[in-house]
């Protein structure tokens, strides 16, 4: 029997699963996936169950129930100014698949993606299943902000597609009203488009406020706009995110969707209607819990020997271990969760050319005392 070659040969096991794993084995207080250890709202989870027992088990419509779409439409309208309707958005089963998707519905031979180092590890493998060639931009520490006119310098005929990711994972950058503007000049008069990574659009700090795709116009246009309920009510494994995207792109994108996994979990989506039409101001109270969080686990390991800036957004912090070893980030998060019991992601699989940086990431969703008890093995070394 000869087996075909595989499509994607260079790619393994992802990272995160790799470090659970390794967490779980060592009995390490896993800061590396992205997942709190808390639950959300529960109202949100007891709703749930209702709409289990009240027997509303079968298939949800294809592109989402009308009710969750219906509010997602005005949260977007009430946040970003943009009048979309329910016929703009799609639920998805997580913000993973509507990634995909969305590469899926544009991208084809030859065609040319645009995204940025550190990138999200799903990007590069949906295009390059999809026969486009991914171009890798570094995004330069501390700030990691994008170099637009390295932007514009690779940008040829072939560009399809632009990703980004604000705020980003796993730097926590955010960007800001000037890079928008840049990118509105760069892609005026242009067929590119846009796929905007969003799921943690409602984790900016310090005041800053989220550059969502859907506040302009001129590049909603253009754009898929992806987020996360997951991430906004503290339900990672509900998997259930959702795409905005202008008529012509949404017809597109179900096309994918549709054969990827058809229709997301009834109940839930029920129940999330029912929260973003009761507790619309939930997203709103969701920057100050997290920096509560941030400003704690910073303030914790301000003492020990890594370096590091604030993050501005997401539930993640980036930090510099140079002072502690000279080993690779991956060889270092092996030895932090073996030695130390933290578990902690390397940066540098977040990048095609591993950067010149001692760069891991901790994920600060977690519980006071878990931070504590974090930190003070941290500071210990």
């Amino acid at each position: 029997m000869h087996y075909p070659a595989s499509k994607l040969p260079h790619i393994g096991t992802t990272i995160f699963t790799v470090m659970s794993q390794m967490a779980n084995e060592y009995k390490a207080i896993n800061l590396s996936q992205g997942f709190p250890d808390f639950d959300g709202p529960s109202a949100l989870l007891n709703a749930v169950g209702a709409y289990i027992a009240k027997g509303m088990n079968q298939y949800a419509p294809m592109s989402g129930l009308p009710v969750l779409r219906e509010q997602i439409a005005a949260k977007v309208q009430r946040i970003y100014g943009n009048p979309v309707s329910a016929d703009e958005v799609t639920v998805t089963s997580g913000a993973t698949e509507a990634l995909f998707a969305a590469i899926a519905a544009v991208v084809r031979p030859g065609d040319e993606v645009i995204m940025f180092d550190p990138a999200y590890d799903s990007y590069d493998p949906a295009v390059e299943l999809n026969g486009g060639r991914s171009i890798h931009l570094q995004l330069q520490p501390p700030q990691f902000a994008i170099d637009w006119a390295q932007v514009k310098a690779a940008i040829t005929p072939k560009t399809r597609l632009i990703i980004l990711n604000s705020p980003h994972n796993p730097t926590g950058s955010v960007l800001t009203a000037a890079d928008m503007q840049q990118l509105i000049e760069l892609v005026r008069g242009t067929d590119i488009l846009l796929l905007g990574d969003e799921v943690y659009e409602h984790i900016a700090f310090d005041g800053q406020q989220h550059q969502s795709l859907n506040r302009y116009p001129e590049l909603y246009e253009r754009s898929f706009v992806v987020s996360s309920f997951g991430k906004t009510y503290h339900a990672t494994g509900w998997k259930i995110g959702y795409c905005v995207a202008p008529p012509p792109l949404t017809a597109e994108f179900r096309k994918m969707h549709q054969y990827l996994t058809f229709a997301t979990c009834t109940p839930m989506q029920l129940a999330l209607a029912d929260i973003l039409r009761d507790e619309p101001e939930h997203a709103d109270h969701l920057p100050q819990f997290y920096q509560q969080k941030r400003d704690l686990f910073c303030s914790l390991i301000s003492n020990s020997r890594f370096k590091f800036t604030p993050s501005a957004g997401t539930y993640f912090q980036v930090v510099d271990y140079s002072a502690l070893s000279d080993l690779p980030d991956t060889a270092f998060c092996e030895w932090l969760t073996k030695e130390v019991g933290v578990a902690a992601i390397p940066v540098s699989v977040f990048c095609k050319v591993p950067p010149n940086m001692r760069l891991i990431r901790f994920c600060f969703a977690k519980g006071d005392e878990t931070l504590q008890r974090a930190a003070e093995r941290l500071c210990a070394i």
